[in-house]
């Protein structure tokens, strides 16, 4: 039985349990692209950004001797096509005031219409943008 799924599952807990506490803890939504943002504009609260930062890139670099062999992507190798795509995602989550973090997990678990239709909206335009990139252009 194929039991890759579970890591994503165990991802997606850790997700929602972290937007949780974020939430119960100080009354903020937990989205990744406004925390940044907010880093990078000088806005205030930079020590709780930081620490948030330091936290989503730490852990993983934590934890993955423990499940180096746990998982296994199929990322293209090709350096210009994953810069691009990082400035795309960081331009897109500025553009739609937030990101996966914000609007698809906050936004939904809050019952809200603005989380809900950016959430449809951004997945759509994933999919559309795969089908281009693998089938049409080629490029993964």
């Amino acid at each position: 039985m194929h039991t890759e799924w579970i890591w994503g599952l165990v991802g997606g807990l850790l997700i929602g349990l972290g937007a949780a506490v974020y939430l119960l803890g100080n009354g903020r939504i937990m989205g990744a692209s406004g925390i940044l943002g907010g880093l990078v504009d000088g806005s205030d609260r930079a020590f709780e950004r930081l620490c948030f930062i330091a936290g989503v890139i730490g852990m993983p670099v934590l934890l993955r001797p423990l499940f180096s062999s746990a998982s296994e992507t199929h990322l293209t190798s090709n350096f210009v096509v994953i810069v691009i795509a990082g400035l795309l995602v960081g331009a897109g989550t500025r553009i739609a005031n937030g990101c996966t973090s914000g609007h698809g997990v906050c936004g939904i678990s809050r019952f809200s219409l603005r989380g809900i239709v950016a959430t449809l909206i951004y997945i759509g335009a994933g999919g559309v943008t795969v089908a281009l990139m693998r089938h049409v252009w080629g490029l993964i």
